[in-house]
């Protein structure tokens, strides 16, 4: 049983480890193309207790006030609650691949805004592709770059 424990813990360390997601990214908004709400200028994915991922985002919205808001869960495609982001109440990430996963955000159990991300071969970049509606209900897609830190 112990031997067990042991190769299960050295598995979801590994996992963890080899994660491009993982780290700190800084927004490049000179690439990215943004529709003028809220930009995240800071977004770190670290590991969390129990084999969960906690994401940490600080920017500012349309208005240049501070926002932050925080997220821990698991990139399995389902619904974790989400702190301090007006936008969503939860939002699920699942892995379409090693570099690249989707996500779904929700409000008040309505969904708010898909996308993707996607961190490059080197990994030191990524683009996030959000879909989603402006404050006059316009459909925008905004695609923001960011670098590794």
């Amino acid at each position: 049983m112990l031997m067990a424990a042991a190769v299960w813990l050295t598995t979801t360390a590994a996992v963890l480890a080899a994660n491009p997601h993982l780290g700190t990214w800084k927004l490049n908004e000179s690439k990215s193309k943004l529709s003028g709400g809220t930009k995240n200028n800071t977004v770190t994915y670290s590991e969390a207790r129990d084999g969960m991922i906690k994401l940490s985002v600080e920017g500012v919205d349309k208005d240049g006030k501070a926002t932050h808001w925080t997220w821990e869960g698991k990139f399995d495609g389902k619904q974790y609650k989400v702190k301090g982001n007006n936008a969503m109440d939860t939002i699920a990430y699942q892995m379409v691949n090693d570099r690249t996963n989707k996500f779904t955000a929700m409000k008040d159990g309505k969904v708010s805004a898909t996308g993707t991300i996607e961190v490059a071969k080197g990994e030191k970049s990524r683009v996030v592709t959000a879909n989603d509606t402006d404050a006059n209900g316009k459909k925008v897609t905004d695609k923001a770059y960011y670098d590794k830190e």
